[in-house]
Protein backbone atom coordinates (compact mmCIF):
# COMPACT_ATOMS: atom_id res chain seq x y z
CA UNK A 1 0.00 0.00 0.00
CA UNK A 2 2.28 2.68 1.04
CA UNK A 3 6.15 3.32 -0.68
CA UNK A 4 9.51 3.07 1.16
CA UNK A 5 11.89 5.84 0.61
CA UNK A 6 14.48 3.34 -1.15
CA UNK A 7 12.44 2.92 -4.08
CA UNK A 8 10.79 6.25 -4.16
CA UNK A 9 14.15 7.48 -4.68
CA UNK A 10 14.95 3.97 -6.99
CA UNK A 11 12.64 5.40 -9.64
CA UNK A 12 14.02 9.02 -9.37
CA UNK A 13 17.71 7.37 -10.06
CA UNK A 14 15.69 5.18 -13.21
CA UNK A 15 13.86 7.74 -14.65
CA UNK A 16 16.22 10.52 -13.99
CA UNK A 17 18.81 8.31 -15.75
CA UNK A 18 16.28 7.74 -18.87
CA UNK A 19 16.04 11.69 -19.08
CA UNK A 20 19.64 12.14 -19.36
CA UNK A 21 20.19 9.98 -21.75
CA UNK A 22 17.21 11.34 -23.90
CA UNK A 23 19.20 14.70 -23.34
CA UNK A 24 22.44 12.98 -24.18
CA UNK A 25 21.03 11.85 -27.35
CA UNK A 26 19.36 14.62 -28.32
CA UNK A 27 22.50 17.45 -27.18
CA UNK A 28 24.94 15.26 -29.00
CA UNK A 29 22.71 15.59 -32.40
CA UNK A 30 22.50 19.44 -31.77
CA UNK A 31 26.00 19.44 -30.59
CA UNK A 32 27.16 17.63 -33.57
CA UNK A 33 25.54 20.24 -36.43
CA UNK A 34 26.47 23.04 -34.06
CA UNK A 35 30.61 22.56 -33.52
CA UNK A 36 31.16 18.76 -34.69
CA UNK A 37 32.76 16.14 -32.55
CA UNK A 38 33.74 19.06 -29.98
CA UNK A 39 29.73 19.49 -29.37
CA UNK A 40 29.16 15.95 -28.72
CA UNK A 41 31.52 15.57 -26.22
CA UNK A 42 30.42 18.70 -24.82
CA UNK A 43 26.99 16.93 -24.23
CA UNK A 44 28.06 13.99 -23.03
CA UNK A 45 29.93 16.41 -20.66
CA UNK A 46 26.68 18.06 -19.47
CA UNK A 47 24.78 15.00 -19.53
CA UNK A 48 27.35 13.23 -16.94
CA UNK A 49 27.55 15.82 -15.03
CA UNK A 50 23.71 16.01 -14.72
CA UNK A 51 23.52 12.29 -14.08
CA UNK A 52 26.33 12.70 -10.94
CA UNK A 53 24.15 15.62 -9.63
CA UNK A 54 21.05 13.63 -9.75
CA UNK A 55 22.76 10.63 -8.21
CA UNK A 56 23.94 12.30 -5.39
CA UNK A 57 21.02 13.85 -4.64
CA UNK A 58 19.31 10.20 -4.41
CA UNK A 59 22.10 9.00 -2.55
CA UNK A 60 22.29 11.77 0.17
CA UNK A 61 18.34 11.48 1.05
CA UNK A 62 18.70 7.62 1.47
CA UNK A 63 21.79 8.50 3.62
CA UNK A 64 19.86 11.03 5.72
CA UNK A 65 16.60 8.90 6.04
CA UNK A 66 18.93 6.75 8.07
CA UNK A 67 19.23 9.30 10.90
CA UNK A 68 17.20 11.52 13.10
CA UNK A 69 15.49 14.75 11.32
CA UNK A 70 19.19 16.67 11.95
CA UNK A 71 20.90 14.15 10.39
CA UNK A 72 18.83 13.81 7.64
CA UNK A 73 19.11 17.69 6.75
CA UNK A 74 22.95 17.26 7.31
CA UNK A 75 23.14 14.47 5.27
CA UNK A 76 21.22 16.65 2.50
CA UNK A 77 23.23 19.87 3.50
CA UNK A 78 26.37 17.88 3.02
CA UNK A 79 25.02 16.47 -0.20
CA UNK A 80 24.47 19.92 -1.61
CA UNK A 81 28.08 21.25 -0.79
CA UNK A 82 29.75 18.09 -2.18
CA UNK A 83 27.98 18.86 -5.42
CA UNK A 84 29.02 22.54 -5.18
CA UNK A 85 32.70 21.69 -4.74
CA UNK A 86 32.03 19.20 -7.74
CA UNK A 87 30.74 21.36 -9.64
CA UNK A 88 33.03 24.04 -9.48
CA UNK A 89 36.01 21.96 -10.20
CA UNK A 90 34.33 20.11 -13.41
CA UNK A 91 33.54 23.05 -14.84
CA UNK A 92 37.07 24.87 -13.89
CA UNK A 93 38.53 21.86 -15.84
CA UNK A 94 36.30 22.14 -18.65
CA UNK A 95 37.15 25.63 -19.19
CA UNK A 96 40.64 25.01 -19.67
CA UNK A 97 39.70 22.15 -21.69
CA UNK A 98 41.33 22.39 -25.64
CA UNK A 99 39.19 20.07 -27.23
CA UNK A 100 35.77 22.35 -26.18
CA UNK A 101 35.53 24.98 -28.58
CA UNK A 102 33.75 28.43 -28.27
CA UNK A 103 30.98 26.83 -30.68
CA UNK A 104 30.67 23.82 -27.98
CA UNK A 105 30.63 25.98 -24.82
CA UNK A 106 26.87 26.72 -25.03
CA UNK A 107 25.87 23.18 -25.98
CA UNK A 108 27.41 22.09 -22.44
CA UNK A 109 25.36 24.86 -20.31
CA UNK A 110 22.41 24.10 -21.89
CA UNK A 111 22.57 20.18 -21.57
CA UNK A 112 22.93 20.99 -18.07
CA UNK A 113 19.66 23.38 -17.55
CA UNK A 114 17.74 21.09 -19.27
CA UNK A 115 18.18 18.54 -17.42
CA UNK A 116 18.38 20.44 -14.06
CA UNK A 117 14.59 21.73 -15.12
CA UNK A 118 13.69 18.30 -16.44
CA UNK A 119 14.89 16.19 -13.10
CA UNK A 120 12.95 18.79 -11.20
CA UNK A 121 9.38 17.84 -12.69
CA UNK A 122 10.29 14.54 -13.34
CA UNK A 123 11.51 14.26 -9.15
CA UNK A 124 8.53 16.32 -8.29
CA UNK A 125 5.96 14.16 -10.02
CA UNK A 126 7.50 11.06 -8.67
CA UNK A 127 7.49 12.48 -4.65
CA UNK A 128 4.31 13.34 -5.47
CA UNK A 129 2.73 10.78 -6.72
CA UNK A 130 4.62 8.54 -4.00
CA UNK A 131 2.55 7.33 -0.84
CA UNK A 132 4.79 7.94 2.10
CA UNK A 133 3.77 7.13 5.43
CA UNK A 134 4.23 9.40 8.41
CA UNK A 135 5.24 7.24 11.22
CA UNK A 136 3.78 9.17 13.48
CA UNK A 137 3.07 8.50 17.15
CA UNK A 138 0.25 9.93 18.70
CA UNK A 139 0.61 10.15 22.96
Amino acid sequence: MFDDLSSVMKRVLKFGTLLVLAILVLGSLIGFFVAGISGVLAAFAGSLAALAFTGLTALSVLVGSKFSLAGFLGAVLGGWLLKMVLFLVAFTVLNKAEWLTSQARPIVFFTIVVAVIGGLILDTRIVSKARLSADVKLP
